[in-house]
């Protein structure tokens, strides 16, 4: 398999997750919280973008910042699996919750800022393009704060998927952009 075909496949499972997550789809818990683990899945197979970009400092350091998204969201899903886990239980998810709260090398790496990263980094990539695919990059780079916005401020779940709509295509605009691009971006590199 191509890493472009595993990047699509990433960028799939993570729009499936969030059409879970804004409950476009039935939430599935049982007999496993399908909503995590496509996420979980989809973040992983995104790594697979620090591969297909151009080799510059400024893919460097995305990937840097990709990589640790990834991370943080394997650490965020697992701690929702675990969550799930406990079903109705209320009480033990909010004693969970309290405790992930009141821990701050859990609560800020892996819920507040680290799955942030993983949507940086992407944009990051996403400015190699800035001067030869300036509509896929700005749907990335834009739709990334409107994708916190949505979910932290606005709490709006609609709003979140189709913010996650317009960065998933426009990563993937920008994963299938014409190879005369690339060398044009590749001389530039170069200079």
């Amino acid at each position: 398999m191509k890493t472009k075909h595993i990047c699509l496949l990433g960028l799939l499972f993570f729009l499936i997750s969030y059409l879970f997550f804004s409950k476009v789809l039935p939430n599935f818990q049982k007999p496993i919280d399908f909503a995590h683990w496509f996420n979980l899945v989809g973040a992983c197979l995104l790594l697979s973008f620090n591969r297909v970009f151009p080799e510059n400092r400024l893919n460097s350091v995305a990937s840097f910042i990709t990589a640790l998204g990834v991370i943080a969201h394997i650490g965020l899903c697992t701690i929702d699996l675990i969550m799930s886990s406990f079903g109705n239980n209320d009480f033990a998810k909010a004693e969970l919750s309290n405790q992930i709260r009141n821990t701050a090398s859990i609560f800020y790496p892996f819920i507040v800022v680290g799955p942030s990263l993983l949507f940086i980094g992407l944009s990051v990539h996403a400015l190699n393009f800035i001067k030869t695919n300036l509509a896929s990059a700005l749907m990335v780079i834009l739709a990334t704060p409107a994708i916190g916005f949505s979910f932290f401020v606005l709490k709006d779940g609609i709003y979140m998927l189709l913010f996650c709509v317009i960065f998933v295509a426009g990563l993937a605009l920008l994963l299938y952009r014409k190879e005369s691009e690339q060398v044009l971006i590749n001389e530039e590199v170069r200079k």
